[in-house]
């Protein structure tokens, strides 16, 4: 006898899954000039209100309508110090690169020889045949589209943090069932736990690797070496990449700094043992009870939302992978990817997280104990 497959088999509910998440990915891409600027905006808005609980819970005496107004001031004059710090010692590392061309034309010419190049090129002839002018004009537009979205980023968070006192209001009319709004909360809290633990570890970590990297260059006598420490710390969001820019850059400026190897060799292995022993001893034990996210997802996710979003992907994918994979986990039909890119396969570790059971009718139980029969 032969059995028809129903529609709604697993089979087909798999595969309408995987061409919504095509879809999904197609319409992201198509729509990353506005999508972009409102996720940047969503990450700004859960960094300050992340700020302002630690703030209404760790400092005495504040009320809690003033926790938000102090953490955004708090955050406007960090921002405007680190505009202020990236812009002077810019200013200065600039200067820097330019009194080093006679040293960067002998680093040249090394590496000339080492290749067996018999007439190296300077450093001039390089920039000449580059011709940096035809450039100008895509470094403008460039500058013209960094500075038109922060612009909508702003915009974007001012409406955002104008428009939290109304989202208790908005989620009981969404969910009139306490339990669909309390299990509907829940997840919420989840998502938004799971972006503050990622800011705080790659935070922390961040400070530490910028810190002992900073120890380490001025211990070495690398010039510009808060500048490099501060561009470390950025970076250090980016996974997998910011270690890498980390690790590099710096040992390539020491290499024209001083014209010799062997500080350059030092730093690079410095900044190795650094990164080594924060990723595989210090971060593991941090991030133990925080992020379940595979460490191949992290990679996979990395490359995937810098395709579709491109740098700002790039340093977004963590937290969007996260979110993804807490609202997968909640329906039937896409738990399982949830449970792929989970790091333990129980993306709901949380009880919490899991509906409320509903109350089965049942019949009245008879002398015994045992439901009677109707």
């Amino acid at each position: 006898m032969v059995t028809l497959t129903p529609i709604g088999s697993g089979v087909t509910r798999n595969a309408v899954v995987l061409i919504a998440v095509v879809i999904g990915g197609y319409a992201l891409y198509w729509l990353r000039g506005i999508l972009t600027p409102l996720a940047l905006a969503v990450f700004l808005v859960v960094m300050v209100d992340g700020f302002a609980r630690v703030l209404a819970g760790r400092v005495p005496h504040l009320p809690t309508w003033a926790a938000l107004p102090v953490a955004l001031g708090l955050s406007v004059l960090v921002f405007g110090l680190t505009v202020y710090a990236v812009a002077a010692n810019g200013a200065a590392f600039g200067a820097e690169l330019f009194d080093a061309a006679p040293r960067l034309n002998q680093v040249i010419g090394r590496l000339a020889h080492f290749v067996g190049v018999q007439v190296p090129p300077t450093i001039q002839e390089l920039i000449n045949q580059l011709n940096p002018i035809r450039y100008f004009g895509n470094v403008a537009g460039a500058l013209q589209s960094f500075g038109a979205g922060a612009t909508y980023v702003l915009i974007y968070f001012g409406f955002l943090i104008a428009s939290r006192a109304g989202f208790a209001k908005k989620a009981q009319a969404l969910y009139p069932d306490p339990h669909e709004r309390e299990h509907a909360t829940a997840v919420f809290v989840r998502i938004r736990n799971g972006v503050e633990r990622y800011l705080w570890l790659q935070t922390v970590t961040g400070v530490i690797i910028a810190v002992c990297s900073w120890a380490l260059m001025a211990a070495l006598g690398l010039k510009s070496a808060t500048f490099w420490a501060f561009l470390i710390f950025v970076v250090c969001y980016i996974p997998v990449i910011g270690g890498l820019i980390s690790s590099v850059l710096p040992p390539l400026f020491a290499m024209v700094q001083f014209g010799g190897w062997w500080q350059a060799a030092a730093l690079f292995a410095g900044l190795q043992v650094i990164l080594f022993v924060v990723g595989n001893v210090v971060l593991p034990r941090m991030q133990r009870d925080s992020l379940n996210i595979d460490p191949v997802v992290v990679l996979l996710s990395l490359a995937l939302w810098g395709a579709i979003w491109g740098i700002i992907g790039m340093f977004l994918s963590t937290p969007l992978t996260v979110t993804a994979i807490i609202i997968l986990a909640q329906f039937p039909g896409t738990r399982w990817i949830a449970v792929l890119l989970s790091g333990d396969g129980e993306p709901e570790a949380e009880p919490m997280l899991r509906p409320p059971p509903r109350k089965a009718l049942t019949a009245p139980a008879g002398p015994s104990g045992t439901p009677e029969p109707s």
